[in-house]
């Protein structure tokens, strides 16, 4: 194998990364946080970057271009890097950084099914169950979920509709654009 292709980039990994970072950009809008109570810890934190991450991949994947699988995987690969090096950062040995992540993506992996079930419902309050369940790590013994994980439920249903409208070859770029939480919405 010449040395070359040992440093060759992967297909659409630049556009990949580019998308995972415009998801954790939304997933750390503050508005998230200050009106819906999302827990400011880093469960909450990587819930909301799984959540906005799930959001792209599923985007990719709906895309009739036969390049949006490829560009999904991307994504996904770019956000465990990422997780694998926040965790060295935090100083995580490294014989339980590989189990960890596994953790992660087994975690990520079952919410992300659950994201795309719910929104292929096309009924808010399935997804909303989800939400209250995978973000605030709260089983409801009420039917009805809290007025927050509803909230959340509305905007998540507004990012799936504005992702599905951009278009592929700006994503293929690893151009994005997420609607911000509303400044004057509340979960009350």
């Amino acid at each position: 194998m010449p040395l070359a292709t040992l440093f060759r980039r992967k297909p659409h990994e630049r556009a990949g990364f580019a998308l995972y970072t415009a998801a954790v950009g939304a997933a750390r809008d503050p508005g998230l946080f200050a009106a819906l109570d999302v827990p400011d810890s880093l469960d909450g934190r990587f819930d909301l970057i799984g959540l906005q991450v799930a959001l792209v991949i599923r985007r990719l994947r709906q895309d009739p271009d036969a390049r949006g699988p490829a560009l999904a995987q991307a994504v996904f690969d770019a956000m465990f890097a990422d997780m694998d090096m926040n965790l060295r950062e935090m100083g995580v040995s490294d014989l339980s950084v590989g189990r960890r992540v596994k953790t992660m993506w087994e975690a990520f992996h079952g919410r992300a099914k659950a994201y795309e079930a719910a929104l292929d419902a096309a009924d808010p309050a399935p997804l909303a169950v989800v939400l209250e369940r995978n973000v605030w790590r709260r089983e409801s013994p009420d039917p009805i979920p809290s007025a927050a994980a509803r909230a959340l439920a509305g905007h998540v249903t507004a990012t799936a509709a504005a992702l599905a409208g951009q278009d592929f070859a700006g994503l293929l770029r690893g151009k994005v654009t997420f609607p911000p939480y509303p400044q004057d919405a509340h979960a009350g």
